[in-house]
């Protein structure tokens, strides 16, 4: 192990025996009291040393046996400790290609606060180039997408759609302008292949598919980013079911009539889903599925209201909610959606229910898992609701100011 302090996080001393790592409130974390001597130690864990070396180091600095350990334990269980050599054989063979790590390392930088086991950010980060992901659309939002995610490090991204590039379909980080007329499919594709041109190579496939082909192929994700409105605001459940029945996770996102949406993000069987959304809707309002069937019977030949900064918006959104579940983390976009329009963007979440009438079954395990927590509370048993930080174990020194009693949340 190469302790390293996470590079993240900017250091700040609050005074002379307080020290702060990180400015935003969300991944700031406070430590002290720090002694002159551990102060300066904390400079050394920048992941060049090993631990002998480390050991060496502290004993030059007159520090006490027992001092990098207890001081290491403590910054691994705020999870302020990173290692520089971890995360596997994956991590070593991404941190071999020296010019993709250096691409990667804003990314690599931001799953540092999220993943708190040293090496796991690497890890994490390594992992990505194996997955698979479609996106089903190639406009505004789904081309930015795509890119968004190739340029992440997610390893293959394919992406699916029909007609030609059209002028309003061009958008910065997306379709280019030198693509109008071209099949809009094989433009995206190029698009994202210049977001990251040194992700692994595409797999090889056995023949051409369809936009909307059989999910069991190995997508880690489906992304539908459709181009027409209506198909993001009233999503169509009967074109979902393939993704149901295979369990397949797939994400919505879209812009209709100057409102941009993001969700419901779906896990077949445990969130709701579009089937779930209609039906609500449906129980709401009875007249929902006579707009729906007009809506859908006589589709405006004019270009939509699709905002450029709104589309770039809801694709950045949707991206991160998709990488959250492809590093291992559940989306707030499960089981609602996400939406906001010009011009205030003013982003607010709506619940996506799951309904019992639908045949996703997510309704009965929402119902299975409150019986199992109504029998579990009747028998007494605790519940863990938060994550606790392992104790601090204190530091002995020549001084007493050599404690380190410990790290909190800084309110900042």
């Amino acid at each position: 192990m190469h302790p390293m302090v996470k590079p993240a996080l900017r250091r700040g001393w609050r005074d002379l025996n307080t020290v702060q790592f990180g400015m935003a409130p969300a991944h700031a974390m406070v430590l002290g009291p720090v002694d002159t001597a551990t102060g300066s130690f904390l400079a050394l864990l920048d992941g060049t040393r090993g631990l002998p070396l480390l050991y060496e180091e502290a004993r030059r600095m007159g520090l006490p046996d027992g001092h990098v350990d207890a001081l290491v334990d403590s910054l691994f269980g705020s999870g302020l400790l990173d290692d520089a050599t971890g995360g596997g054989a994956a991590a070593d063979a991404l941190r071999a290609k020296a010019a993709v790590l250096d691409r990667l390392r804003p990314d690599l930088a931001s799953l540092s606060l999220v993943a708190r086991a040293p090496g796991e950010p690497t890890r994490r980060l390594a992992a990505r180039r194996s997955l698979r992901v479609q996106v089903r659309g190639a406009g505004r939002v789904g081309a930015v997408l795509a890119s968004l995610l190739t340029g992440a490090g997610v390893g293959e991204v394919d992406v699916r759609d029909t007609g030609c590039v059209e002028p309003w379909d061009v958008a910065p980080g997306g379709l280019p302008a030198d693509a109008i007329g071209e099949r809009r499919e094989e433009a995206a594709r190029r698009a994202v292949r210049a977001a990251a041109p040194d992700r692994p190579p595409r797999r090889e496939r056995a023949s051409r598919r369809s936009p909307h082909d059989d999910p069991r192929t190995g997508f880690s994700l489906v992304i539908v980013a459709p181009r027409d409105g209506l198909d993001i605001h009233a999503p169509d459940p009967f074109a979902a079911e393939p993704l149901i029945a295979s369990g397949t996770p797939h994400l919505y996102a879209g812009v209709v009539e100057g409102t941009g949406i993001v969700g419901p993000f779906v896990l077949p069987g445990e969130t709701g889903c579009a089937g779930c959304l209609d039906r609500g809707r449906t129980d709401r309002d009875e007249t929902w599925p006579r707009l729906v069937a007009q809506w859908r019977s006589g589709r405006p030949r004019h270009v939509q209201a699709c905002d450029l900064a709104l589309a770039t918006a809801v694709a950045g959104v949707a991206a991160g909610h998709a990488l959250a579940f492809l590093d291992g983390d559940m989306p707030s976009s499960a089981g609602a959606r996400w939406e906001a329009s010009v011009p205030r963007f003013d982003w607010h979440a709506r619940p996506v229910w799951a309904h019992p009438a639908c045949r996703c079954g997510a309704a009965e395990k929402g119902k299975e898992e409150h019986t199992s927590e109504e029998h579990t509370s009747k028998d007494g048993e605790p519940h863990e609701t938060m994550a606790e930080q392992r104790p601090l174990r204190n530091l002995s020194h020549k001084t007493r100011a050599a404690r380190l009693s410990g790290t909190w949340r800084a309110h900042v």
